[in-house]
């Protein structure tokens, strides 16, 4: 069974929730967003819970998607159009497709997570 812990990408715990925040801001904005396959499945359930969020639209999911995002703009869009969109579906919003790897010095995994 593989550990809980969360992956600590080098940085310090305020950096890596910036790094997260601002990869579901992307991911919010532009649906697709191209990172680390690392990154991604760092991602994928802290978006899973702000879209949960968006598809219950009450006042109080509202203020938690705000304080998670940091972006009014953002949380619109995630409560007027992806929320809607996954009123029926109950869980699994995203998908992570592995890409190739980075260029010969650097042998990360690519990979794009984008919204089903």
């Amino acid at each position: 069974m593989a550990s809980s812990k969360a992956r600590s990408f080098n940085r310090p715990a305020n950096q890596r929730r910036a790094l997260l925040r601002s990869l579901a801001r992307s991911l919010i904005i532009h649906e697709r967003v191209s990172t680390t396959e690392a990154k991604a499945k760092e991602l994928r359930p802290y978006i899973e819970r702000l879209v949960s969020y968006g598809k219950q639209n009450t006042l109080a999911s509202r203020r938690l998607a705000v304080a998670k995002l940091g972006d009014p703009r953002t949380v619109k869009k995630l409560f007027t159009t992806i929320g809607p969109r996954y009123k029926e579906r109950a869980g699994g919003y995203t998908r992570i497709v592995k890409r190739a790897k980075r260029g010969r010095n650097d042998a990360r995994l690519l990979a794009y997570i984008a919204f089903v």
